[in-house]
C-alpha cells in the first residue's frame, strides 16, 4: 500500500499507528497477531494490495493472538494483511440531520443521498437505564390503533413485544402504528430481513412518509455481527433524541433475527448450544438491548415496540420466552383472526399490557374490562352459537354479548390508512358499552 494513502487512512479514522497482521482466517472469524487489543476493540482489516477494507470487533484474546468477528465479508483477504485498532472505539455520528434517511448500523446512507453530517459521536454500547433514574410510566402513547390505544393501552416509555408468526400482518401493524403514533421522533431498525423488504415497507406501510423518521438497516445478507449491533446503533440513536427532550417512537423487526444473529456469533467462538441451539449469550444480550428503552427522570422517553417471530406460531419458542419476560406488554397477532378477515388480527385474550391500569381514567379502565369479558364469552361459546344450540335468556351476560358482537367486532377492525385518536376511541368503547 503506498504510504501516503496509509497516511490518509490513519488521520481521517483515527487508526493506530500500530498495527497487527491475519495469522488464520475463516469465513466468520480471523486470528491475528502483533497488538495487545482488549476485548470489544474495533479494529480495521486493511489488504496489503489496498483494494478492500473491512471493519471487524475483537471478540476473544489468547497469550500470542487474537480473534476478530468481522461486520463485512471476508473475502479477499489473506494472511499477513493488516489489522489497525480504531482509537474512537465503537462510535457512531448523530444529529439531526438523520432525520428522513435510510441508513446503515454506522449511518453510512442508503438511500443514496448525501453523507451525513453528525452534530456528536455517541457510543453504540451503553450500560441501560438505572432503575432509580427511571420516571413513572403515568401517561398514556396514542398509536392510532383503536384495539391498542382502547383494549391494551400504552404508556410513554413502555416496551411491548409484538408476537406473530409469519405473514400474519406485522409489518402491516408496525407501519400503522408509525403513522398513527403521536411521537415526535420515530427510530425504526429493521435487523436481519429481506432486502426486498425495505423499501416495500417504506412505500407500502408509511406511504413514502420519513418526516421526523430515521430507519437503520441490517438486512439478512448482511454479517451476523452487522445485524446484532444495527439494534444497539439503532438505539443509540433513540437515546440521543431522548437526552434533548424528546418521546421517541422506537420499532425493531425483528428481535428473533437479532437473536439468531448473536447464535452465529456464539457458536462460531465455541459456545455451548442450548434450546433450539441458541447459546447463553442470546438470553443474557436480550436485556442490555431492551431495557435501554423507558422513560427518564428530566429527559425525554423511548416507547419501544419489538416484534417477534414464533415459529410454527409456539409462544413457548425460548426467544418469545424471553421476550416476555423482560417486556412490559405483550401484543399476539392471531393466524385465525387473520382467517376471518380480521385485521389488525389482534388477539385481546392472548395479548396483555402491564401499565394500562396505571395510564388510564376509571372510566376507561371498566368500558375495557367489560369489552374483554363480553368478547371472552362470545370465545367461550362460539360452538353453541354457530349450530343454534345456546337459547335466549339462559344467560343475560351473554345475550348483551350477542347483541354486541357485530359493533365489538367493527370496533377490532381498522384499515391500515386509518388513524383513530385516542379520544375517538374512548367515545367508541362507550358507544359501543357504555349503556350496558
Amino acid at each position: 500500500m503506498p504510504i501516503n494513502r496509509l497516511r490518509q487512512q490513519l488521520s481521517k479514522e483515527r487508526l493506530s499507528p500500530l498495527f497487527g497482521t491475519i495469522k488464520k482466517i475463516s469465513s466468520n472469524k480471523i486470528e491475528a497477531i502483533g497488538l495487545n487489543p482488549s476485548i470489544g476493540d474495533i479494529v480495521k482489516i486493511n489488504s496489503n494490495t489496498g483494494d478492500k477494507s473491512e471493519l471487524g470487533m475483537v471478540t476473544e484474546i489468547n497469550q500470542n493472538s487474537f480473534f476478530i468477528s468481522p461486520f463485512g465479508f471476508v473475502e479477499g483477504f489473506k494472511i499477513g494483511d493488516k489489522i489497525f485498532i480504531n482509537d474512537q472505539g465503537m462510535m457512531i455520528p448523530v444529529g439531526e440531520n438523520l432525520l428522513g434517511r435510510v441508513v446503515d448500523p454506522f449511518m453510512r446512507p442508503k438511500d443514496g443521498k448525501e453523507e451525513i453530517v453528525a452534530d456528536v459521536c455517541t457510543p453504540i454500547m451503553k450500560p441501560p437505564l438505572d432503575a432509580m433514574k427511571r420516571g413513572l410510566i403515568d401517561e398514556p402513547f396514542s398509536v392510532g390503533v383503536k384495539t391498542i390505544d382502547g383494549l391494551l393501552t400504552c404508556g410513554k416509555g413502555q416496551k411491548l413485544g409484538i408476537f406473530a408468526g409469519s405473514g400474519v400482518g406485522k409489518s402491516t401493524l408496525m407501519g400503522m402504528i408509525v403513522k398513527g403514533s403521536n411521537a415526535k421522533i420515530k427510530i425504526i431498525a429493521l435487523i436481519g430481513e429481506r432486502g426486498r423488504e425495505v423499501p416495500e415497507f417504506i412505500q407500502k406501510n408509511l406511504g413514502g412518509d420519513l418526516s421526523n423518521t430515521v430507519i437503520i438497516v441490517a438486512t439478512s445478507d448482511d454479517s451476523p455481527l452487522m445485524r446484532k449491533y444495527g439494534a444497539f446503533c439503532a438505539m443509540s440513536v433513540a437515546e440521543y433524541f431522548k437526552s434533548k427532550g424528546e418521546d421517541v417512537l422506537f420499532m425493531m423487526d425483528s428481535i428473533t433475527r437479532f437473536a439468531m444473529a448473536q447464535r452465529e456469533i456464539g457458536l462460531a467462538l465455541g459456545e455451548p448450544p442450548t434450546s433450539k441451539g441458541y447459546p447463553p449469550s442470546v438470553l443474557t444480550l436480550l436485556p442490555q438491548l431492551m431495557e435501554r428503552a423507558g422513560k427518564e427522570e428530566g429527559k425525554g422517553s423511548i416507547t419501544a415496540f419489538f416484534t417477534v417471530l414464533v415459529e410454527g406460531d409456539d409462544l413457548s419458542d425460548p426467544i418469545a420466552d424471553q421476550s416476555r419476560s423482560i417486556l412490559d406488554g405483550h401484543i399476539v397477532l392471531s393466524r385465525e383472526m387473520t382467517d376471518f378477515g380480521i385485521y389488525p388480527p389482534i388477539s385481546i385474550q392472548n395479548s396483555a399490557s402491564r401499565v394500562m391500569g396505571d395510564v388510564i381514567d376509571n372510566e376507561h379502565k371498566k368500558l375495557a374490562t367489560k369489552f374483554k369479558r363480553l368478547h371472552s364469552l362470545l370465545k367461550e361459546n362460539e360452538i353453541l352459537i354457530r349450530i343454534g344450540a345456546y337459547e335466549k335468556g339462559n344467560d343475560k351476560e351473554l345475550d348483551i354479548a350477542i347483541l354486541k358482537k357485530e359493533e365489538m367486532n367493527d370496533f377490532l377492525q381498522q384499515t391500515p390508512d386509518e388513524i383513530i385518536t385516542y379520544d375517538s376511541t374512548k367515545t367508541k368503547l362507550d358507544e359501543i358499552l357504555g349503556t350496558i
